[in-house]
């Protein structure tokens, strides 16, 4: 069943999803595929692979309002939960998501710390997305 979401959040990441949309379709011209999975549009393969390999970080994913673009397939199974928590991010922050969180990674660049994996926007998407695979905890009685 497709998931729709409400127009205001798809409206709210518009400038987002449009950047996303455009590296997607440089993506599908160049031999890349694309999906529509939990909200969100996925596309992989093509430019977007050579496109999120020659980023700082190299990820293997990334989003752009309500969409993901992965190196490949296995790439976004991986990283779908990660991503989708990004998703959330940007119906909340709507424009301002992408500057606050290159904001957050120089000012931790300049202080020395790791601009990717101190960023709490990442730390955000890593804890939640890790709560989805943690058993539930057995009671000690």
């Amino acid at each position: 069943m497709v998931e729709l979401r409400p127009l205001a959040a798809v409206l709210w990441v518009a400038p987002w999803t449009a950047v996303g949309l455009a590296v997607g379709a440089i993506g599908l011209a160049t031999g890349g595929r694309a999906r529509w999975r939990d909200g969100a549009i996925e596309f992989h393969g093509g430019a977007v692979a050579g496109i999120l390999g020659r980023l700082p970080v190299g990820p293997m994913a990334m989003t752009l309002g309500h969409v993901i673009l992965g190196r490949t397939a296995a790439a976004l199974d991986l990283a779908g939960r990660h991503e989708r928590v990004h998703v959330r991010q940007y119906e909340r922050w709507g424009p301002a998501m992408a500057p606050l969180y290159l904001f957050y990674s120089a000012r931790l660049w300049l202080a020395g710390k790791d601009p990717y994996r101190d960023n709490p926007f990442e730390q955000d998407a890593y804890e939640q997305a890790d709560a989805v695979h943690q058993p539930p905890r057995q009671s000690s009685r």
